[in-house]
């Protein structure tokens, strides 16, 4: 990133008018609104009637993503000609600053939900405080414990005993993802997962410290294990999704508990996948395009802020889907 070297006043370069953000806002609308179909359709969805959820989902990540791609291009190659002063920089510096801070509100919305379930709505459903009356005339016999493997309904005899909130079927798991519940902790995904992350945000620092060294091969053979060790971390946690779906019965339908975790870990994946991408990006602008210098590099380094962000939510994640 280059620094700002002088407090004058300097010619500022404002770009055309662009219907982009524009774009951006339908294609990520229509994301967001589709995915939350495909889930409800998951739980009240009616068997073999097929819904265009999955399509209106792929279509608003089409439009976002293709808008992504020209808007950064069209970034890279102003940049690239000179057009960007100092002070422009500076302002992709907090744009990217404002953009990690929404993240981290993002994920402890999610984070606040999970300690509201575990630490107020379970212990009120099996009877503690003044929920005591409640668990008798709705749930009686339910007890809370966490990672909650018998769901309410499950505890006064299914969804056709239940007297209120009959939302769907739901099953419990019959086995959570907690390490005291792994078969040999060679074996525990979660764990492997965790030492590749950390790993992944040493090998893009030594990364970058090659690239503030003009050491351009030193920057690719590192940014380039960084990838693939991104790569190798969303397989696992695939991997990880298929074993809770088909031994363990884990699903989204397992009550909070298959819910919490599911969007806590899928979001995190996801973000994973999305850095993972944007490094990629990165290391084929600096192989074929022999983009970035030690003091013009904002790309590479917004970049590695935002992976470093997915690697702290996912050791906080660890501490409290998989341990605590």
């Amino acid at each position: 990133m280059t620094a700002q070297t002088s407090t004058a006043h300097e010619n500022y370069y404002v770009p055309e008018k662009s219907k982009m953000a524009v774009m951006a806002t339908i294609g990520l609308v229509l994301s967001v609104f589709g995915a939350a179909n495909v889930m409800n359709d998951m739980t009240f969805g009616e068997p073999g009637v097929s819904s265009n959820s999955k399509f209106i989902m792929y279509t608003g990540l089409a439009v976002f993503g293709a808008t992504l791609f020209a808007w950064f291009r069209q970034a890279i190659r102003e940049n690239l000609a000179g057009m960007n002063s100092a002070q422009l920089k500076k302002s992709y510096v907090l744009g990217m600053g404002w953009f990690i801070f929404s993240e981290v509100m993002f994920f402890a919305a999610f984070f606040g939900a999970l300690f509201y379930v575990r630490n107020l709505v379970g212990p009120w459903l099996a009877g503690e405080g003044d929920g005591g009356r409640m668990n008798h005339l709705l749930w009686e016999g339910f007890q809370f414990s966490w990672p909650m493997m018998q769901t309410p309904q499950e505890a006064v005899g299914g969804a056709g005993s239940q007297l209120i909130a009959n939302n769907g079927t739901f099953t419990s798991a019959h086995k959570s993802m907690a390490f005291a519940e792994a078969s040999a902790w060679y074996l525990w995904l979660p764990l492997w997962n965790t030492l590749i992350l950390l790993s992944s945000s040493v090998t893009v620092h030594i990364a970058h410290m090659g690239l503030l060294d003009n050491n351009r091969r030193k920057f690719n053979l590192w940014l380039g294990l960084t990838v693939f060790l991104g790569v190798v971390f969303v397989c696992l946690q695939a991997l990880e999704y298929y074993e809770a779906y088909a031994h363990f019965g884990l699903t989204l339908n397992s009550g909070i508990y298959g819910s919490t975790f599911f969007m806590l870990t899928g979001f995190h994946g996801f973000h994973v996948l999305m850095g993972t991408f944007m490094l990629a990006v990165q290391l084929y602008r600096s192989v074929r395009g022999g983009h970035f210098t030690a003091n013009d590099h904002f790309g590479f380094e917004g970049s590695s802020w935002y992976w470093h962000f997915v690697d702290v939510v996912w050791v906080f994640l660890f501490l409290f889907i998989y341990i605590l």
